[in-house]
């Protein structure tokens, strides 16, 4: 068990050469299974995970804190009379408060820095009462990293007031003290005093640094399990998160088959009668608090359940803001961390696939398997901007290096029918196509090998590879006759072609009035929804990208031979377009990379584009006759 803020970096780490390892991590790796991973909200929550699961599960390879150590808290001995900031390990001293925890390193770092503006007393008895002797402050005194209360140079009153504010700081009230500095910075500004203002902005800093690693998790006494669900139409990826006494104790996650046409407040019904309905189930694994995205149905009935089981009152809420809500936010992560992961072993695993092209094969009654599957997705918002994307399945597994995306404009961005013809079309024109080409130079080869000579023609290297044996496109039956109507014109009879209906996870074949239903927990279902929905993905960054750059077009886009780089430099040498526009051929041949043929090319475009626009004729108001 570890933390990490960069997960790749970490096990890479691990995942090295075998030979550079330590003994100690080259055993762990060879004794490992599989790599499972929480993510939380920040280092502090980090720590007390790790913490709290070293010591519950006593990991083999884990020597921190499976003796009685524990992480550092920052104290402040307030009971004292000069009340002490010190680093404590260890049972809870009455009169002290604590912060944390923090690492070793983080917790010298933090209170390093607060001590620059709280310079509250840090030192032991000992050296505090030799000073008191002696009237001399130590050398945190001299470099004001204390306030010598020691020697008179602050009352008892104000020392244990400035005590109280490190307190609060670190409590949570941190932005009231850091609005109050740059109140202050503010007002030296106004003085001139930028000597004092540079002070104050370096404590705002360093008081900045800390609030942000000083982030609370939730209150002490704080009881709660914390519920997010990440979901698709077949599948839904639960994730808890068990608080007690305001920290995380522990995570579960679990992927689940969704009930046909359940709600949502359905599934969170379901969810809670499993988790906390078994026999198995103990009294105080029930929490006061069980939070959710979404009440669920009869949860009024359901929390007075479970409080019967609790032997206590519970309430199920749904958190609407502030740290609890933050937290949701994290357990979301990891549901869709976990969907994630699933989903891609699923779509690994060997046996799964061959089973997912078995299904499909049978129930769509094709004679050959499908080795390779080609999918079809049309993007566009009202029409504009039309584009169409290509992804391809090899045994089950995408090939990206075969995608391929398509600009759809004229007669064929009508409608999403006409667009998918004509993507059809031109895929398998271009398969044709270069099938003749590689022909012709196989045959030209032979004839040269036949007469003796030593130079061979090759082929040119194929944009598209072999066809598929099974064509899908997102749609339904229009969109599938399209398809079908496409590779009938060009003559390809042994191409099969279905539609995968979103709405209702229909497979739709050509000319046919009724639809082939999968199984809801089909691997062949799955493999289709998969496909789809990559083709969507890459249809849709497609759409986006051309789109963004319509929205940016410029008139320097039309000029011959002006490159993106040469527009930059350009505009950085005159300031605007209009500033282009006004200037002459010779003052636009000074621009760096702009010679004299260029810079006429300029000139003619951007000028032009203003008399583009036909001037109105002029008449004569009396007569009515058009004037020259």
């Amino acid at each position: 068990m570890g933390k990490a803020k960069n997960l790749r970096s970490r096990l890479n780490s691990y995942f090295a050469n075998p030979a550079t390892l330590l003994p100690k991590t080259h055993a762990m790796v060879h004794h490992a299974a599989s790599v499972q991973w929480t993510i939380v909200g920040s280092e502090l929550e980090a720590l007390q995970l790790e913490y709290t699961w070293i010591k519950e599960f006593a990991p083999r390879y884990n020597l921190a804190f499976r003796d009685d150590k524990t992480y550092p808290y920052l104290a402040v001995s307030m009971s004292e009379k000069f009340p002490r900031v010190q680093v404590m390990r260890g049972e809870r001293r009455k009169g002290t408060k604590y912060f944390g925890p923090y690492t070793a390193g983080a917790i010298r770092e933090t209170m390093d820095t607060l001590l620059r503006v709280f310079p509250v007393r840090s030192c032991s008895t000992g050296v505090l009462r030799r000073a008191e002797r002696s009237g001399r402050p130590c050398l945190l005194g001299y470099i004001d990293k204390c306030a010598a209360p020691c020697v008179g140079r602050i009352s008892i009153e104000d020392h244990k007031a400035l005590a109280q504010d490190f307190c609060d700081f670190m409590g949570g009230e941190a932005k009231r003290f850091i609005g109050t500095l740059e109140k202050r910075m503010s007002a030296a500004v106004a003085e001139l005093d930028y000597e004092q203002a540079a002070r104050v902005r370096d404590d705002i800093i360093a008081l900045r640094k800390v609030f942000e690693r000083n982030a609370v998790v939730l209150t002490e006494d704080t009881n709660a399990d914390i519920f997010a669900v990440e979901q698709d139409d077949l599948e839904a990826a639960v994730q808890v998160f068990f608080v007690r006494g305001g920290r995380i104790r522990g995570q579960r996650g679990w992927v689940v088959e969704k009930v046909e046409d359940a709600s949502n407040a359905e599934l969170w019904e379901h969810l809670m009668q499993q988790v906390y309905g078994g026999e198995e189930q103990q009294q105080d694994a029930i929490p006061r608090q069980i939070l959710v995205p979404e009440l669920p149905a009869n949860h009024e009935y359901l929390a007075q359940w479970l409080g019967e089981l609790r032997q206590g009152k519970v309430s199920i809420k749904v958190p609407q803001r502030g740290e609890k809500a933050a937290l949701m936010d994290t357990v979301q992560i990891n549901a869709r961390q976990a969907m994630a992961l699933h989903k891609s072993r699923r779509a690994g695993d060997l046996t799964t696939r061959s089973l997912a092209l078995q299904e499909l094969q049978e129930a769509l009654d094709l004679p050959m398997p499908l080795l390779r599957i080609e999918c079809f997705d049309i993007s566009h918002v009202q029409g504009t901007n039309v584009v169409a994307s290509m992804v391809v399945v090899e045994d089950g597994i995408a090939k990206k290096s075969e995608y391929r995306k398509f600009a759809i404009t004229g007669e064929a961005a009508i409608d999403d029918t006409a667009s998918m013809y004509d993507v059809i079309t031109r895929r398998f024109r271009n398969y044709l196509a270069e099938k003749e080409t590689r022909a012709q130079g196989t045959l030209a080869s032979g004839e040269l090998v036949a007469g003796g000579a030593e130079d061979t023609v090759e082929a040119p290297k194929s944009k598209f590879a072999y066809p598929p044996n099974l064509v899908v496109v997102d749609g339904g039956i229009p969109q599938v006759n399209a398809a079908a109507r496409a590779l009938a014109d060009l003559g390809i009879t042994d191409v099969a072609v279905i539609g995968l209906a979103k709405r209702l996870e229909e497979v739709w074949v050509p000319e046919s009035d009724f639809p082939v239903i999968l199984p809801r927990s089909s691997e062949g279902l799955y493999l289709l929804q998969r496909i789809r929905d990559e083709a969507h993905r890459f249809a849709i960054t497609f759409h986006r990208a051309k789109r963004g750059k319509a929205m940016v077009a410029s008139v320097l886009d039309t000029v011959p031979g002006l490159g993106a780089a040469k527009q930059k430099t350009l505009l950085a040498h005159f300031g605007s377009l209009k500033k282009v526009r006004a200037a002459t051929v010779e003052e636009l041949a000074q621009a760096k990379g702009v010679g004299p043929v260029l810079a006429q090319a300029i000139h003619d475009t951007v000028n032009a584009s203003d008399q583009n626009l036909t001037p109105a004729p002029a008449i004569n108001m009396t007569t009515g006759e058009i004037l020259d």
